[in-house]
This record gives C-alpha cells, structure tokens and sequence, in this order.
C-alpha cells in the first residue's frame, strides 16, 4: 500500500507541476507579445473629425509598416500580406476616407480632395503617435502617402510602392477620361466616368493582365462593390476623380522630395497594369539611383496573385531600413 501511495503522490505531482507549467504558458500568452504578433486586430480613431477604421498587427515596440491602399479597395487587400509582415514588424492598415469602414460622410459634408486624405491619415498618425515608420503605397495610397513623407521626412524610414505612381511617364491611356474630365469638368464627362464604378468595372482592375484569374478571390471585387454600392460613394469616387489633377500637379513636388531626402525605396510593381506602366516604376531611379525595383507578371492588384513573392521582397527591404 505504502508503494502505492507513493507513486499515486509522484503521478499527482507530476500532474500538478504539468498544470503549473500550461497555466504560465497560457497567461504568457495572453500577456506577452506572442499573441500580438500572431493576431490581427480591427481598430478605430478619430481623425480629422472623422472615424478610421485600421487593422493593426504584430509587436507594438517592432519597427512599424503603414499600409495605404488605393480604389476602388480598402485595407482588405492587404489581408493576405498582414500575417507575412507582422511576424516580425508592426503593421498599421487604415481605410482612407470614403472607403471601407471608415466613415463616409456625402460629399456635401466632406471635401473629397487628396489634400484631405492625408490630412486624416496625418491625423492617423498623429492619434496613434507613430514616430517613425516606413510606408506602402498603392495607387491613390501613393498621393497620399507622398504627401504625408514630403510633410514628415523625418518619420519616414523607407517607401514600398506597388503600382503606386509619381512620373508622367507612368499614366497609361486608360486614364484619357478621366483626363478629358480634368480638361472639362462638365456633367458628361463626369457621367461618362460612373462605369468605373460598376462590377464589371471593379473586376476589370482586378482581371486585367492577370494570366490565371482563379487566383483572384472573389471576396476582393465583391467587397470592394459593396462599398461603391453605397448610396453617396459614386459622387465621392467622382469627386476624387477630378481632384487626381493635383497628384500629376505634385508630381514634381514629390521628386524634390525623393532628389532631396533620397528615402530607401522598393518599387513592386505588376509589369500588365492597366493603368500605371512600367516606366513609372523605373523613373524613381531617376530621383533615387539606389531604388531596388521588381516586376511582376501580373496586373494592377499585384497581391492576389503575388503575394508570397512580394511580401519576401518587402522582409528583405525592410531588414536594410535605419531603425
């Protein structure tokens, strides 16, 4: 009896140590920074007077990553780059005003202008007080987000663009309407632009130039019409249509910058862009000879189909960057 008891007493101790052990793990867990890198979470600030919805992921003290995105999307496309970034650096993805779910006041209420964006995104930063960090542009996320380093070069650590566009060079003849709206900002011209707004429009900028469209996940066009669908997102998507002039009009503004500062870049760019060619991509040698840029056979929305290939692309950059 007395050698039962006592292996009885060891199992229980052994038990009792093994608990222990699994209740320090679990509230390490919950306490530590493990849980944040793994996990994604969905946010809200005031900024500019308006409420910004952001993800946000990875270690809070890791070097931070800005995320902005372009039309007609929202932080959504960058839902499968997030968990590759945030292992090692923290990730801020916000929806620019007008898009996703941050608020979208009609356009009589807001002024949809770039200078607004980023004077929200500013606003971003400011709240969440972000010091230094490097930042991914993407179309209209480039805009904004060139305004946003030639107004805080001290904060900005280095620039990913894909398909994020600052050289004449880059327009492509798809942008001849809206142009021709730009030229005459007449009624017509205005209505002749709400097909960009349309499904069949929305899978176009996700379609074209991509060889295999099942690697596109429907989820990405079909969010993004959902909110196009929104009673006043036409007019705020046709307002910021006409206000694209003042980006081609700092254009040159934001080459000083990059002449002057001379940033750390990474130009990812889908080489079938509809869009914003090729050439654009290459000019930012011009500004900045030491810019790293890398094509990729696919189309504007370069993450769904390539993803993996840029996101290991943007862990090397990132590795070269000043703390």
């Amino acid at each position: 009896m007395k050698k039962i008891r006592l292996a009885l007493t060891l199992v229980m101790a052994g038990l009792l140590s093994n608990l222990n052990v699994m209740a320090q793990k679990i509230t390490s867990s919950n306490n530590g920074s493990t849980a944040s890198a793994e996990s994604i979470y969905y946010r809200r600030v005031n900024a500019n007077g308006l409420s910004v919805f952001y993800r946000e992921a990875g270690p809070a003290d890791a070097p931070t990553i800005l995320l902005l995105h372009g039309f007609p999307t929202s932080s959504h496309m960058f839902r499968n780059l997030i968990p590759i970034l945030s292992a090692k650096y923290h990730v801020i993805a916000p929806d620019l005003p007008g898009f996703g779910y941050t608020d979208a006041p009609d356009h009589s209420h807001f002024t949809y202008t770039f200078d607004n964006l980023a004077k929200t995104m500013q606003g971003l930063i400011d709240e969440l007080g972000l010091k230094r960090f490097a930042i991914y542009v993407f179309d209209y996320g480039a805009p904004t987000g060139f305004r946003l380093a030639a107004a805080n070069p001290e904060k900005i650590t280095g620039i990913i663009t894909q398909n994020g566009n600052a050289y004449v060079e880059g327009l492509s003849s798809g942008w001849n309407p809206i142009q021709k709206y730009w030229e005459h900002d007449t009624q017509k011209n205005r209505d002749a632009l709400r097909e960009f707004l349309t499904l069949q429009g929305t899978k176009a900028q996700y379609f074209t130039g991509v060889d295999d469209t099942t690697l596109v996940a429907p989820e990405s066009y079909t969010m993004d019409q959902h909110f196009l669908d929104r009673p006043q997102s036409a007019e705020i998507q046709l307002d910021l249509f006409l206000d694209y002039k003042s980006n081609v009009a700092l254009y040159p503004k934001f080459q000083h910058y990059f002449r002057t500062y001379k940033p750390k870049l990474l130009a990812v760019w889908g080489n079938k862009d509809p869009f914003f060619l090729p050439p654009g991509a290459e000019a930012y040698k011009r500004d900045i000879p030491d810019a790293t840029v890398k094509f990729y056979d696919t189309g504007h929305f370069a993450l769904e189909t390539h993803v993996h290939e840029i996101g290991n692309e943007i862990l090397k950059f990132m590795a070269t960057l000043p703390k």
